[in-house]
């Protein structure tokens, strides 16, 4: 019996260069996980409302360590 070998691919989070419009973060989690990248943006904005300092320093150090792509 042959067993076929498959491999997987994974993907990686990366800022996305191409539709930034700061640094790229929110455009880059929004291709990792495959949604919209307006709702990401606009969820982004929610949270920078109801937790600025938590959001902020989060998207800051998203900025820094997250790869360009």
């Amino acid at each position: 019996m042959r067993y076929q070998q498959t491999y997987k691919v994974e993907k990686t989070l990366a800022k996305d260069s191409m539709y930034k419009k700061l640094s790229g973060v929110c455009a880059g989690i929004a291709k990792h996980y495959e949604l919209p990248r307006l709702g990401v943006r606009i969820a982004a904005i929610f949270a920078l409302i109801t937790f600025p300092v938590a959001t902020g320093v989060a998207y800051i150090v998203a900025a820094l360590l997250m790869p360009t792509r």
